[in-house]
């Protein structure tokens, strides 16, 4: 009976020891992802061709719309293309051609160099969500989000490790002015985190403001050599890019910061009902997007989008995690590596109100679908519910802790002489078990990815536990990560400047909150 008391007692030791090292400040953060396995293609060469022809023939015969942007129109003209009204007819290979000056390849740089991502070839760099004006989380349910809630998810962020990306809108603040917003959260990316982050594009005169405040943190000169910024330009699908996306746009290329063209499209309502169909559009657009960047600047980084979900015949409302989403992710994952651009695309997508069984279903098929599809930067990688409406808490620690999956999957299987395991085979004979053997002992602290939140309790420690769920354990460890937190160090000088900027700019208009 003795015995059993000291045997329990020395579990209880170690646990306590290990519980003491995974709640210790760590703000660790894994390198980006570089797949070491093959990826899936759903298209044969065949119909590659259809979708590259068809696109081609969207341009030339149906156009595109460049609105209320007349600058616009006469670089599309000097391109050569045909301009009627504000509809650019682009001839067949013209935008191709233009497009060829883009790099396959980039490095956001973060002002902690230790943090710098590399975007495109083999690479997955990880993104939070990005722009809903709700938050959720167990205490104060389905609110609308503050400045504080963005500060809140900009620190579970830094804190994520396997997290590359602080992003951008994490969350839509509405208790800051909507001309004035903009300041406040690229101030608290810039100095509650050291990862790499996104400008405005909400107006053009934001994205510059965004650029000057780059300045500030890393030097004039760096900004204009090295790219600081990823940013997200949505096309209005059906082939319609406005004059507030083409502006910030036009903004970011000019100084040498990276650009997501992305079309956002709701199947069956803002493209045809089929994957080829949808594909075929996606690329016309994403085509003629970055075709404008390079008139604007030959060689600007950018990334080729793809947010595409279905609709609900029945409600009319976007559905994710669906199948056909999945097959649009692939195609058009080859559809960019054949143009030799990064690829954008899924993220912790379902339609679910809570973190729940819904919400696990149809993230994990986004999650598997991004990583088999080649998938370079992954926007909304955390935090998604609601079909974008909602950021939560809890589904935000959850989503990042399923991040370390992708990476342990990407990494493949090691082949050499540890990986065959042949020394523990041979040690360990007929009839033995493998914990006490040398191999088990040297490997076994990175032999098996472990999360941080879900639960491996057996049944009756779980039960004495309290029987908590998984939303449950997130919330748990959300407050443990923002009690823990530590603002990253920033140089004084550049501290003071940053806030002096936003203060200047925030002092010298009126507040608008439309």
């Amino acid at each position: 009976m003795a015995e059993a008391a000291t045997r329990r007692r020395g579990r209880g030791g170690g646990g306590a020891a290990r519980r003491a090292e995974r709640t210790a400040v760590s703000v660790e953060t894994a390198k980006y992802i570089e797949r070491n396995i093959p990826l899936y293609e759903v298209l044969d060469d065949e119909a590659l061709e259809i979708i590259e022809r068809n696109a081609e023939t969207i341009l030339e015969e149906v156009g595109v719309n460049f609105v209320e942007n007349p600058a616009a129109l006469d670089r599309w003209r000097e391109a050569g293309a045909d301009v009627r009204g504000e509809r650019v007819h682009i001839p067949r290979g013209l935008a191709r051609k233009l497009c060829a000056t883009a790099p396959s390849r980039f490095t956001q740089h973060a002002r902690n160099p230790e943090r710098n991502v590399e975007i495109g070839g083999k690479t997955l760099v990880c993104a939070p969500i990005y722009g809903p004006p709700f938050v959720r989380d167990m205490e104060g349910g389905r609110r609308y989000a503050t400045m504080a809630d963005f500060e809140k998810f900009v620190k579970l962020g830094y804190m994520s490790k396997w997290l590359h990306h602080s992003g951008g809108t994490v969350c839509e603040p509405t208790d800051i002015p909507v001309n004035k917003r903009h300041l406040d959260m690229l101030h608290a990316h810039m100095t509650l985190s050291d990862k790499p982050y996104m400008g405005s594009v909400t107006d053009p005169s934001r994205a510059q403001d965004s650029v000057e405040m780059c300045e500030i943190l890393f030097g004039k000169e760096f900004v204009q050599d090295n790219t600081v910024m990823t940013s997200l330009i949505n096309v209005n699908s059906p082939m319609t890019f406005d004059e507030v996306m083409m502006g910030a746009l036009e903004v970011y290329a000019t100084n040498n910061q990276a650009c997501i063209i992305s079309p956002f499209i709701v199947g069956g309502a803002m493209a045809p009902v089929s994957v080829m169909g949808t594909l075929t559009q996606v690329l016309a657009e994403v085509m003629a997007g970055i075709a404008y960047s390079q008139l604007i600047r030959p060689g600007a980084p950018v990334i080729f989008g793809a947010f595409v979900s279905s609709i609900d015949m029945n409600s009319g409302a976007p559905t994710f995690g669906t199948p056909e989403a999945s097959q649009i992710i692939y195609g058009a994952g080859q559809l960019a590596r054949r143009m030799g651009l990064p690829f954008r695309s899924g993220g912790s997508l379902c339609g679910s109100k809570l973190p729940d069984a819904q919400a696990a279903y149809e993230t994990a098929n986004t999650f598997n679908a991004v990583l088999l599809g080649g998938v370079n930067f992954m926007l909304h990688s955390c935090g998604w519910l609601e079909g974008g409406l909602v950021a939560s808490f809890e589904k935000f620690v959850m989503d990042a802790d399923q991040l370390g999956v992708l990476h342990k999957l990407a990494a493949g299987i090691a082949t050499d002489e540890n990986g065959q395991a042949m020394d523990a085979i041979r040690e360990v004979g007929p009839g033995g078990h493998y914990l006490g053997c040398a191999h088990t002992q040297a490997n076994f602290k990175e032999a098996f990815w472990r999360s941080d939140v879900l639960d491996y309790k057996p049944f009756e420690t779980w039960h004495e536990d309290g029987e908590r769920d998984t939303m449950t354990l997130a919330n748990a460890k959300l407050h443990q990560m923002l009690n823990t937190y530590q603002q990253p160090a920033l140089d004084p000088a550049i501290a003071e400047a940053l806030a002096a900027y936003v203060a200047e700019k925030k002092s010298s208009m009126p507040d608008a909150f439309s």
